[in-house]
């Protein structure tokens, strides 16, 4: 592919007339080569390339994304990423410190989030006790708060479309940072007949890292009985099985009350009734009336063989499948 038909070009100002976020700065290659120590260190991987590790100035610890030369379909998300970035502040977003566009050479660079992703505490590959519930629900809350500044306070509003543990980000004190928004698109102001349609996009993007934080599973999983996540959840909430649901890890120390909220809440996200949704303000305020739950929780263990007093919505059928992520 030729180089110009893969440049980006960065609109230095906004829709409205205010000016970018002028700490994002444009570094050349070789900066970003001395920043990696000549891309040591890898962090993860990726469609579009590989993220390293480095540091600006030697005390700011960065990652850095850089594309693959051979990924096409890695540009196109690589360049969403950039114009979604450049225009965007939010404390549970992760912060562009800069990027390079030099003869071929893309690369973004982000703050660095020293305790990995959610799904690394969530499998134990980070070591350490697991997650205690009221710090998963903090980080879901969190990154609610991200979504719902995507979909209500940019312009156009914006909808994320892949956000999964794995795009969860932690920094040094465990606050969620939501990454990768390569997929994500805008949305216009819709007209009435297709804004039940809307509101289901904007509300899956918080299903999933609900049900992946509660429940420890991978989206997709041939072996279960249902092999999507909502589906296998709504399966198995149909037979009343909750301890089943919940991830093992956890020990059952938890308030169930608060859990069978959750869980509820997620479920209402897809409710085949478009009146029945909550929008994602609500969604953040019931999960934080969980977490008060949590906290308010007594010592010694809960008898899981009790019902919550949360009546579960049942119309969350297994036929309710949404696109794997």
């Amino acid at each position: 592919m030729r180089h110009e038909k893969r440049t980006i070009r960065i609109q230095h100002e906004l829709p409205n007339g205010r000016s970018i976020n002028r700490q994002t700065k444009r570094f050349t290659y070789s900066e970003v080569v001395a920043f990696t120590d000549n891309f040591e260190r890898v962090l993860g991987e990726g469609g579009f390339g590989v993220v390293y590790h480095g540091s600006l100035n030697g005390t700011q610890p960065i990652a850095v994304k850089l594309l693959s030369q051979s990924s096409v379909q890695g540009y196109k998300e690589f360049k969403a990423e950039v114009e979604l970035l450049l225009r965007v502040h939010h404390v549970n977003l992760v912060s562009l410190v800069g990027y390079c566009d030099e003869e071929g050479h893309l690369a973004l660079i982000y703050e660095y989030a020293p305790n990995g992703d959610l799904k690394q505490h969530l499998s134990g590959e980070r070591g350490g006790s697991p997650l205690k519930w009221s710090s998963r629900l903090k980080i879901v809350i969190e990154t609610a708060q991200g979504l719902e500044y995507l979909h209500t306070g940019c312009k156009p509003p914006m909808v994320h479309r892949d956000v999964k543990t794995t795009n969860i980000l932690l920094d040094e004190h465990f606050h969620a940072k939501l990454a990768d928004f390569g997929l994500s698109r805008s949305f216009p102001i819709l007209e009435v007949k297709l804004m039940c349609q809307q509101q289901l996009l904007v509300l899956l993007d918080i299903l999933i890292p609900i049900l992946e934080t509660i429940t420890s599973q991978p989206v997709i999983q041939q072996t279960r009985e249902r092999s999507h996540i909502a589906a296998w959840v709504g399966y198995m909430l149909t037979k009343g099985d909750i301890e089943n649901v919940v991830d093992p890890r956890l020990n059952r120390e938890y308030e169930p009350t608060s859990v069978w909220k959750a869980l509820e809440i997620a479920i209402s996200c897809v409710n085949s009734s478009s009146e029945k949704r909550p929008n994602m303000s609500q969604v953040i305020n019931e999960l934080k009336e969980c977490l008060t739950l949590e906290n308010s929780r007594q010592g010694g263990r809960p008898d899981m063989g009790s019902k919550s007093s949360v009546e579960l919505s049942m119309s969350f059928t297994t036929e309710v499948t949404p696109s794997a992520r």
